[in-house]
């Protein structure tokens, strides 16, 4: 019987006792949440919508944010995750800003929202952190 056990590939079931496999790695959104924060408070706040002819400004804040935040996804985490970051501002006129989402997906990725706003512009930046393996 041992004979053909070996020859049809049949093994024994793995013991009880074996070590369990390593745990998820899980993304610290509670870090990420506070850098946003301040960082959209530090860079935004004496910030003034431009006029037509220099919006290249606005294409710069959103490229540094969206660069230091993901910088610190990096560093908070630098393996084992996917890294999306999504910055948009507009010219606060009065209307207010909001940003939802509803996700299903795995335990161990996470998301961020921040909302900033002053008298001259909102910015919403969502960072996503998914996990790749």
């Amino acid at each position: 019987m041992a004979s053909l056990a070996a020859s049809t590939g049949l093994r024994s079931p793995p013991r009880s006792d074996a070590a369990s496999p390593a745990p998820r790695p899980v993304f610290d959104a509670d870090l990420l949440k506070v850098y946003t924060k301040t960082l959209l408070s530090t860079t935004l706040n004496n910030a003034v919508w431009p006029d037509s002819k220099d919006r290249d400004k606005v294409k710069a804040w959103i490229k540094e944010i969206d660069e230091r935040v993901k910088t610190r996804m990096l560093e908070i985490q630098p393996t084992g995750f996917k890294y999306i970051v999504l910055t948009q501002i507009n010219e606060n006129l009065g209307q207010g800003g909001r940003a939802d989402m509803a996700c299903h997906w795995e335990d161990c990725d996470s998301v961020i929202q921040e909302l900033f706003s002053n008298a001259s512009l909102i910015c919403i930046c969502i960072a996503f952190a998914v996990r790749s393996v």
